[in-house]
């Protein structure tokens, strides 16, 4: 078996999945990062495949950056949350990695979800 990486994206301040919310993937190396993918969310805050597929899934440090302030553009010069970057390690290839994010134009919260 081999694992895979989801998240779910909620609008707090809507009380609504956060469709239309871009998000990037990095790997990291050290103070580096190398791209490997950039997704949008669905109508359920989701994704509609793994972030990181059961091909792709390797041991290591990851980055997902969400584009929060696109995402509530409210048409401010300067948005309070802007990107938000979760930074997380992969130790076991054979898991299921989900990282939810709880957020609002002015906070967040996230954890390891199943």
């Amino acid at each position: 078996m081999t694992g895979f990486l989801t998240t779910h994206v909620l609008d707090t301040a809507s009380g609504q999945p956060a469709a239309g919310m871009t998000i990037d993937l990095y790997r990291r190396e050290g103070d580096s990062r190398a791209h490997l993918v950039t997704m949008v969310t669905n109508d359920d805050g989701r994704t509609d495949s793994p972030i990181l597929p059961a091909e792709d899934f390797a041991v290591g440090r990851y980055e997902l950056v969400f584009q929060v302030g696109a995402y509530f553009d409210r048409g401010e010069e300067t948005p309070f949350l802007d990107d938000i970057p979760i930074r997380f390690g992969i130790n076991d290839a054979a898991a299921h990695y989900h990282v939810p994010l709880l957020v609002s134009p002015f906070s967040f919260s996230t954890y390891r979800g199943s």
